[in-house]
């Protein structure tokens, strides 16, 4: 990573339905990392399904890499994916439930990554 790297954090809330969406944040999160930025994408709420083991192969869009692809993409380059802990408690779904590599974060944590990062995107 070069000395300049941006910190950026993309915040997604949208679960699979929401395809097209969610592929194309994943896809600019790529190129971020591409880019030799400091990528982070956190997943809230219904987003978090997304990184449950087994959902990415049923995310696609035309024209579009298939989620799967996308994340591990992401990760194997360099960038992280942090998921809240009490979302997916609340869906009682277990940490080894999540796709190898992703997080699982307070909302303690989650402030600081906020709060250090150069620019926060809502998608």
């Amino acid at each position: 990573m070069s000395e300049e790297a941006k910190k950026l954090v993309y915040v997604l809330h949208d679960g699979p339905e929401r395809a097209e969406k969610i592929l194309t944040c994943f896809a600019v999160a790529n190129i971020g990392v591409s880019m030799e930025q400091d990528v982070t994408i956190m997943v809230f709420g219904e987003a978090t399904r997304l990184v449950y083991k087994g959902v990415g192969e049923t995310v696609h869009s035309l024209d579009r890499l298939p989620l799967d692809r996308l994340i591990r993409d992401f990760l194997d380059n360099g960038g992280k994916i942090m998921c809240c802990l009490p979302c997916i408690k609340s869906r009682k779904v277990d940490t080894s439930m999540l796709v190898d590599g992703v997080e699982a974060l307070t909302g303690t944590i989650v402030n600081d990554v906020f709060v250090e990062a150069d620019q926060v995107i809502g998608w």
